[in-house]
């Protein structure tokens, strides 16, 4: 458990650190033409990363549950939610997820932040947002949902 918990603390350093750098450089010519695809994807690590920490105090000091077994579950979330606010970016971007909130009409960053709520939302619950995702690819293109999803809808109905 320790060393889950220096994980995500030092991951949280990292994401502090790279946005400091973000801001050191942004005037970079490459930076500044993806800025905001790796903002979303800072900003749903922090999600992730919160809801990982979150899980710890509750399994471990609320529950008193811990199990070694899911210490993988909280190395690689931090990780999804990184794929998920890129994932996130990239259909507010196509217009394939349209943001219901005004958007600021502010210089650089700060008038994003209608991406960076949803990218975070994106990071800290990703079982949900990639269930979006695919209900948008059936919408769309007629893509069905994966066996995981289907797994998992049928553990929700009872049917297993």
């Amino acid at each position: 458990m320790n060393w889950v918990i220096t994980y995500l603390v030092a991951l949280l350093f990292l994401v502090a650190l790279s946005f400091i750098g973000l801001e050191y450089f942004e005037k970079h010519t490459f930076l500044e033409s993806i800025d905001l695809a790796l903002r979303c994807a800072l900003i749903a690590v922090l999600g992730g990363i919160l809801y990982c920490l979150r899980s710890v105090y509750l399994n471990r000091c609320l529950h008193d549950q811990w199990s070694k077994s899911w210490e993988v579950w909280y190395y690689l979330r931090p990780i999804t939610s990184l794929i998920c606010g890129v994932v996130a970016y990239i259909f507010l971007k196509a217009g394939l997820v349209v943001l219901d909130a005004s958007q600021n009409s502010g210089e650089g960053s700060y008038g994003n932040y209608g991406y960076y709520a949803f990218s975070f939302f994106a990071g800290s619950n990703v079982d949900k947002f990639v269930a979006k995702i695919e209900e948008i690819g059936k919408s769309l293109f007629g893509i069905e949902k994966t066996r995981n999803s289907k797994l998992s809808d049928n553990k929700k109905e009872g049917k297993e």
